[in-house]
């Protein structure tokens, strides 16, 4: 999703989820992975929650809780969907339709079983026009989500019924080959409708308006505190595999304060600055987490002077991707390849971001840039070129507007760039309505998979503010989305080709792969962070003596 912090943490070079029990140290690895006798684990985050409500959720503190502590049909686990509520899965020959067979003793906090009548209830919610759930557009691909959030049709003629408790049934309007990925999404969830409706518009605003049916309960968030926990559910219909008895979390949002807790021994978990990673690079317990979150420049096409395509090429060449992962962005960030980075899913043991690299359009080449840009500045008639570039007004893309003003200048004296940074809500409705020249922008992958981020590029997307049309490009799109959906070979052959594609014309300019340093106490094992869509999994963790 444009700009969003993540259903992910700030928020994939991991090449998948990272299972930390590998990452301490000599000392840790030798230790007899003797569990301890208590299952209890303290955690740092740097931002507070703002929901518990599956349904309206758009960032990923609140999502990772709601990962925890509920459950839908799949549980993400190293980017892959595993049974949740789910027992039996079985699709027609179209790939139209699917029928679940769920689970009989799973059951919701408040002691209702969990039937697939809440389901149907959630999703018909999701959609709802009324409801304004800004996750809606993941329902697009189930049959008549569309009309239903265009206001042409009823949240009832959803795609989705339940025959009997036991029995879901999806219809789809096109063949989605990654739903099982879409459905472990905490969007996908069931909800209990007594809940709801009881509780009302105060559903999810706390603990106490919430009911869980994950492997924990989260108890003690009234809604604006900076603490809470998550306690291990003793009616989970998994609960013999659940090792942790509880989670303490504190919101820090001073990672010198955060840090100096996890070298007093309070907290086993923190996220590290960029200035902290450099100093703890060597310390057991350090990582960096590569999420499917990319920044990349777009042009806006509707401007005469990126409409051609070597005032575009010659841009991307004269920017050095190396040095703005180093020395600008930090934090373990690394160049792109393409508009997809690397861990989003493999085909045949290589990573799609290795099948689709390319020395075209993601090079530093400042003799190529400088050649491309008079012939296309000679095909416009001028002889120089001045621009507006934008971006959030964060710290960070402050610095990164500032590098590539920099970089481009310095390699094409002939242009001049002006930066421009505003709040984020400014820049996502300015440039909603074409109101930019080139942006420095954003995407963080809803799910793992490589058309998550090549079909913002496609022409009727909204997300493509720059307004690219090429026909080949959505052809390719359509095919994978549609004839080769359901073959894996031609479907991949189809998003790899669309990826060199997006290099050679660079409507977008891929930059770098964003990069999050932090440290585990080496204690700590089996803790799974997906780097896309819902990123903590505390269900497989335990502590050793």
């Amino acid at each position: 999703m444009k700009f969003k912090k993540v259903l992910a943490t700030s928020s994939l070079l991991a090449v998948a989820a990272l299972t930390l029990s590998a990452c301490g140290s000599q000392k840790a690895q030798q230790n007899s992975h003797k569990p301890a006798a208590k299952q209890v684990l303290n955690w740092s985050l740097q931002t507070e929650l703002a929901t518990l409500d599956s349904v309206t959720v758009t960032e990923s503190a609140s999502g990772d809780m709601i990962n925890n502590s509920m459950e839908g049909l799949f549980i993400i686990k190293n980017n892959k969907p595993t049974p949740g509520l789910a027992m039996d899965t079985k699709a027609s020959s179209d790939g139209l339709t699917y029928t679940f067979t769920l689970r009989k003793n799973a059951k919701w906090s408040n002691g209702e079983p969990v039937t697939a009548h809440d389901f149907v209830f959630a999703w018909r919610r999701a959609v709802d026009p009324k409801v304004g759930a800004l996750g809606s557009y993941m329902y697009s691909g189930i049959k008549n989500a569309d009309d239903i959030l265009a206001g042409k049709k009823s949240p009832d003629e959803l795609g989705i019924k339940a025959l009997g408790d036991h029995k879901l049934v999806v219809t789809l309007d096109k063949q989605l080959p990654y739903l099982k990925l879409l459905l472990g999404d905490a969007r996908f969830f069931p909800q209990n409708q007594k809940a709801v409706e009881k509780f009302g518009k105060k559903y999810g605003t706390s603990s106490a308006t919430t009911v869980f049916n994950g492997p924990f309960i989260l108890k003690g968030w009234t809604g604006s505190n900076l603490s809470w926990k998550l306690v291990k559910n003793k009616n989970y219909w998994n609960k013999k595999h659940i090792k942790m008895d509880t989670i303490n979390f504190k919101v820090d949002k001073s990672l010198t304060t955060a840090y100096n807790l996890y070298q007093a021994g309070k907290v086993d978990f923190t996220p590290l600055s960029a200035e902290q990673a450099k100093q703890l690079a060597k310390q057991p317990g350090y990582r960096v987490l590569h999420p499917a979150q990319i920044s990349y420049m777009e042009f806006n096409e509707a401007k005469k002077e990126f409409q051609n395509k070597k005032i575009r090429q010659a841009i991307g060449y004269a920017i050095d991707r190396d040095q703005m992962a180093k020395s600008v962005s930090g934090g373990g960030s690394v160049p792109l390849t393409n508009l997809v980075p690397e861990g989003v899913s493999s085909f045949k043991g290589k990573d799609f971001a290795t099948w689709a690299k390319t020395k075209v359009g993601v090079s530093y080449d400042p003799k190529l840039a400088h050649k491309l840009l008079k012939e296309g500045l000679k095909e416009l008639g001028k002889d120089q070129l001045e621009f507006d570039l934008s971006g959030p007004d964060t710290e960070t893309s402050k610095k990164e507007t500032e590098f590539i003003q920099s970089q481009i200048e310095q390699n094409l004296p002939e242009v001049k760039v002006q930066t421009r940074n505003v709040p984020l809500k400014t820049q996502i409705a300015k440039s909603s309505k074409g109101q930019f020249d080139v942006q420095l922008t954003g995407w963080l992958a809803d799910f793992a998979d490589p058309s998550n981020f090549l079909d913002i590029e496609t022409k009727d997307n909204p997300t493509n503010m720059g307004k690219y049309d090429s026909q080949k490009y959505n052809d390719l799109m359509n095919a994978a989305e549609t004839t080769d959906a359901m073959n894996k070979d031609k479907r991949f052959a189809d998003l790899v080709a669309a990826a060199k594609l997006l290099n050679e014309d660079q409507p977008v300019v891929p930059l770098i792969q964003e990069g999050n340093p932090e440290i585990l106490r080496p204690t700590v094992h089996d803790m799974v962070e997906n780097t896309a869509g819902l990123i903590e999994n505390f269900r497989y963790v335990y502590v050793t003596e």
